[in-house]
């Protein structure tokens, strides 16, 4: 190709001219979901402590928001066929700020329920946001590049990641304990859905242009039927490995502060939180960042992906170990690793979908059940050996996506007849 044609110029740009405003828009989108998400983790040990619960019942946080997801995907990802990217997102960011703004009643209603009601509101916000940004950022620009174009969105996922762990923690661990002390929970949720209410006001100001999935001749005949995505064997294991790599990514953050802090007893659950804010989701950022400007372009982002999950099963092995400061250093790298995991599996398993690409967002989205799951299975098996011995199921996660890395992603590239 010759670089110097207007042709090669165009396809050297991450994103196509005229869509720059819009894909930063999108791209904050993933900060503020990436914040919810940081902020969820601190809470989980929070209600251990203020309602005296068990790690398995404490796990019903995320089990309440990931099947949010489970139960909106599908009807995410029909209104983002009837209405379109931008009024899906808009309708997406109206929940998420309600469910946080409802979190202030819930604090003086001062029961587990009235919480998980607000989160699993939340979760429903935040999986129409899922489901209409992470194929956005696919295709505001040349195919080529829709693998790095999502990762480098998703690096600012992982900056929310960081601030929600660091403001969560410092806010709801605040309290002084002599007032009702389930108010400092409402704090971070009033501040992020303030600032959820102002990008939903600049969706809606902001014309977005529009933009066409790629079709093929498959694609376009299709009626885009659960049937015609079954014919693509690389999408089905995409689910698979997403629900398990989510598994595994929310059972790491739901147990990183009950981890550290009973294998480094000296260490307060604010500790924690600034070592899992700072030092793990510090190399989340990082890793996503430089996994989408550098490394992905030089490896190819399969390679990359099995490679880093071959690094968190051996990361995982010394969790399981427990060694002390070795393996807290051990657990907080495993964020390095799984930073690229997420939107690279994504990225693969809507590959050459064409029009189906929406459908077959919600169902890689929906998969994101296996963070409902999983800390339910990691709780029972603390509460009846130790913290240590439930990231074994961690390890077999991500012993999957190292085969989805290597092999799956390319099984049955072309539609099965």
């Amino acid at each position: 190709m010759n670089s110097g044609s207007p042709a090669g110029e165009n396809r050297q740009k991450l994103v196509y001219e005229g869509f720059l405003v819009p894909f930063i828009l999108v791209t904050s989108l993933f900060f503020l979901w990436g914040f919810a998400h940081g902020c969820i983790d601190v809470l989980n040990k929070h209600f251990q402590e203020l309602l005296s619960m068990s790690k398995a019942r404490s796990a019903f946080i995320q089990f309440v928001f990931y099947g949010g997801y489970f139960l909106m995907a599908v009807p995410a990802g029909m209104l983002m066929q009837r209405v379109g990217y931008k009024k899906g997102i808009i309708t997406g960011l109206l929940l998420f700020a309600g469910g946080a703004f409802l979190m202030f009643p819930a604090t003086i209603i001062q029961t587990f329920g009235s919480f998980l009601l607000c989160l699993f509101i939340i979760a429903c916000g935040l999986t129409c946001l899922e489901t209409a940004a992470n194929p956005y950022t696919t295709v505001l620009g040349p195919p080529d590049y829709a693998e790095r174009r999502i990762n480098f969105s998703q690096s600012f996922n992982g900056l929310g990641w960081v601030a929600g762990p660091l403001v969560g923690g410092m806010l709801i661990f605040s309290g002084s304990g002599n007032e009702n002390k389930f108010a400092t929970i409402a704090l971070p949720y009033m501040l992020i859905g303030t600032m959820v209410l102002i990008v939903a006001f600049l969706f809606w100001r902001i014309k977005f242009p529009p933009v066409k999935e790629e079709t093929d001749e498959a694609g376009a005949a299709s009626a885009g039927t659960i049937r015609d995505l079954l014919k693509y064997p690389h999408f089905i294991l995409a689910v698979v490995a997403q629900f398990l790599y989510v598994a595994a990514q929310t059972g790491i953050n739901s147990f990183f502060i009950n981890y550290v802090t009973e294998e480094i007893p000296s260490l307060t659950n604010q500790q924690a939180s600034l070592i899992l804010g700072i030092g793990g989701m510090g190399l989340f950022w990082l890793g996503r960042f430089t996994g989408s400007t550098v490394f992905m372009r030089i490896v190819s982002p399969n390679k990359l992906l099995a490679v880093y999950a071959v690094a968190n099963v051996i990361m995982m092995a010394l969790v399981v170990a427990g060694l002390g400061w070795i393996s807290v250093v051990a657990l907080f790298s495993t964020y390095f690793f799984m930073s690229v995991m997420f939107p690279t599996i994504f990225a693969l398993g809507i590959k050459d979908l064409g029009p189906l690409t929406k459908k077959a967002s919600s169902f890689l989205v929906m998969a994101i059940v296996g963070g409902a799951l999983i800390p339910l299975l990691m709780g029972y098996i603390a509460d009846v050996s130790t913290m240590a011995m439930g990231f074994i199921v961690p390890l077999v996660c991500f012993a999957f996506v190292v085969y989805y890395g290597l092999s799956g992603y390319k099984a049955g590239r072309t539609a099965v007849q």
